[in-house]
């Protein structure tokens, strides 16, 4: 797969784009592009392609079941899981803090790299070409989820999260506007009432899963930076040098 999506990336190459975390840009004296633009392509190629497998091979399915299902399968955590079983960190050219701090293996950033490669594989090769890769494998996370109803819940994951460090639950608060027939829907998300995450969907549910996913990438964040007692305890050690 790793062949079939453009790597090793040459240098130069739209995929070695695809391949450049701005952290890794914003170090250079005269910063190079970064992949933030083919991650947004990439993003909604990959719903496309998507919607599309289970939109035609899912007839008996409603729009909401579908939407779920779909979720299930593009879900953050999903795309990272692709990118570690794919070695895509390897290839990653990252900061240098950002390299300290872990980030070949950081979950937000391997599922928007992936998504940066599939906009490559797009504007490279094609939807044709790009289909007959990812269909397979997202024919397979299909069933899998169907068979065993274990797709992604970020609201899950992330109260599982907040209990097990902070001994309490999540809080929601949500907002709806427009018509009847096309209401779009706000939700922010606190824990030990702090805002932590904001989404928006065109039901409850989905702003409410949105937020919880936001929620989930900031305590990540924060999980990998040093605390403030490390900080002070080194700054103590430079002044006493």
């Amino acid at each position: 797969m790793l062949t079939a999506l453009g790597l090793p990336a040459r240098e130069g190459s739209i995929y070695e784009l695809a391949l450049t975390h701005r952290s890794y840009a914003f170090e250079q004296n005269e910063p190079p592009p970064h992949n933030e633009r083919l991650e947004f392509l990439g993003d909604a190629v990959l719903d496309l392609i998507v919607t599309d497998l289970i939109f035609r091979t899912r007839p008996e399915m409603a729009e909401g079941d579908l939407a779920k299902l779909r979720a299930s399968v593009v879900e953050g955590r999903t795309l990272a899981a692709l990118a570690r079983a794919m070695g895509l960190g390897a290839h990653l050219r990252l900061g240098k803090g950002e390299e300290a701090s872990g980030g070949r293996d950081k979950t937000s950033l391997l599922e928007d790299t992936f998504e940066a490669l599939v906009g490559a594989v797009y504007m490279d090769r094609g939807l044709g070409y790009l289909k007959e890769v990812l269909v397979p494998v997202f024919s397979t996370l299909v069933d899998d989820s169907l068979a065993t109803g274990s797709g992604y819940d970020s609201k899950t994951a992330l109260q599982e999260h907040v209990v097990r460090q902070h001994g309490g639950r999540p809080t929601y608060r949500v907002a709806s506007s427009g018509p009847d027939h096309d209401k779009r829907f706000v939700a922010h998300v606190y824990v030990t009432e702090e805002l932590y995450g904001v989404g928006t969907g065109s039901s409850k549910k989905a702003a409410e899963q949105v937020a919880a996913r936001e929620a989930l990438e900031r305590l990540e964040l924060e999980a990998s930076e040093p605390s403030a007692d490390v900080v002070a305890e080194a700054r103590s050690d430079a002044r006493a040098s």
